[in-house]
């Protein structure tokens, strides 16, 4: 295995190795290249805004603002585009075999996805998407969470005359948030016409995928010329369980922490984001609350003062918003719930992308490739 050295500014700056290049992972890499020796370990060699996706599959350009290099925003730091497969008290190893040395470790690794390494890969992957949608004449979504919900109303806006079927295994959409914003939803699907068939789930195992027929757990087969299974993405914690952590994960694989994004029983390891067992909805906007939150207690650190200077995080109250095309959504806030274009006008148009953007020092607008 080869160990990779630090640079010249070993000694002078401390090693912190993040892994994980998402939400939470690129901005806390962003934030401390110029204050640490920085690596980061993602297995993309690019950041993608994960909320803006869907608008990318039915508009493919979208992407062009939402796919980031990751040299692009890490111009001080260290890129290691591989896989993070093992970690001891004071290294990481990648899946080539190399170990990276650290005095602080961040876990950023969020959900399991398997998206491609580069990112003229994953811009054809949208283009294919796209091409897909385009070409047939109904589509079937699995998955009536906000993925789920917002592709249906990505087709339903941009390609009115095809037939969109949601199918959901719950009693209403969006579980996570209050009934009213769910029924307001639900009401607002159906005036764009897609069909919405609740408490009911599809057998991928019993469907055909050459004759385009799904079978439904009434006994009801839906036809349809193009497929989305949306449904939740498991924690990207599996890795773990064979390492020093493993004691550190909870039931569901989520690495406890303090709160101050400490892993429990390990002083100069954090976590943040959506792998984190912080008891709220995870969110990409608190993903990127935990990454600055946590800079700057690892600033704290770094800089020799002592610990109770290090600030705290109090998990937040529910906070989302649902885009419902390209000009309405639904939102849903501790004291109200609202729905159509007052919540559209914050979210809806550019889907925080040009905020993210400049969150990370870049462009809001353009794209420079």
């Amino acid at each position: 295995m080869e160990e990779v050295k630090s640079s010249e500014l070993a000694g002078v700056w401390k090693r912190v190795v993040v892994v994980g290049g998402g939400v939470a992972g690129s901005l806390i890499a962003k934030s401390l290249q110029f204050h640490a020796d920085v690596t980061l370990i993602d297995p993309k060699e690019y950041f993608e805004i994960p909320w803006a996706s869907l608008r990318s599959m039915v508009e493919p350009s979208f992407a062009e603002r939402s796919l980031i290099y990751h040299k692009d925003y890490l111009t001080n730091g260290r890129l290691v585009v591989s896989k993070a497969i093992s970690i001891s008290n004071s290294q990481v190893l990648t899946a080539e075999g190399r170990q990276f040395t650290f005095e602080y470790l961040v876990i950023a690794t969020g959900h399991n996805d398997s998206f491609p390494k580069t990112r003229s890969e994953r811009l054809k992957e949208f283009k294919i998407e796209h091409e897909e949608i385009r070409a047939a004449n109904s589509v079937l979504i699995v998955g009536g969470g906000p993925t789920g919900v917002e592709l249906a109303a990505e087709i339903a806006v941009d390609f009115p005359e095809k037939r969109v079927i949601l199918v959901h295994s719950g009693s209403r959409l969006l579980e996570f948030i209050g009934p009213k914003a769910a029924n307001r939803t639900l009401d607002w699907l159906k005036s764009k016409r897609v069909e919405v068939k609740l408490q009911c789930s599809v057998d991928l195992n019993e469907s055909s995928y050459e004759t385009k027929t799904y079978v439904t757990s009434s006994g009801e087969t839906i036809k349809a010329d193009c497929l989305f299974v949306c449904t939740g993405k498991p924690t990207g914690s599996a890795w773990l369980k064979e390492t020093a952590f493993k004691d550190s994960l909870d039931s569901f694989g989520r690495l406890k922490v303090d709160e101050n994004f400490r892993v429990k029983g390990h002083t100069n390891v954090f976590a943040v984001g959506d792998i984190t067992d912080v008891k709220e909805s995870k969110q990409g906007y608190l993903a990127q609350k935990h990454a600055l939150l946590a800079a700057k207690n690892l600033k704290v650190l770094m800089s020799g003062e002592k610990e109770t200077k290090m600030a705290s995080y109090k998990p937040q109250p529910i906070k989302v918003i649902v885009s419902l095309g390209r000009r309405d959504a639904a939102a849903q806030y501790p004291w109200t719930t609202l729905i159509g274009r007052v919540p559209g006008l914050i979210k809806s148009k550019d889907l925080f992308v040009g905020k993210t953007r400049k969150q990370l020092g870049l462009d809001a607008r353009i794209s420079e490739y």
